[in-house]
């Protein structure tokens, strides 16, 4: 049971660093794009160029 003491204390500074890492990013804009990335690694830029400005017209 005095390892409990440790890990309670443990998990819960872990947990609150990971939120603060999501937070962190999330006000980064690093989830803004999400569907961006997957076209990139398939098509080639001036493909989605082209695509977005086809979007924006």
């Amino acid at each position: 049971m005095d390892i409990l003491i440790l890990l309670i204390p443990a998990a819960l500074f872990l947990g609150l660093v990971g939120l603060v890492a999501f937070m962190w990013t999330l006000r980064a804009g690093q989830y803004d794009d999400i569907e961006g990335i997957s076209y990139r690694a398939l098509f080639e830029e001036d493909d989605i160029e082209k695509e977005q400005k086809k979007k924006e017209d």
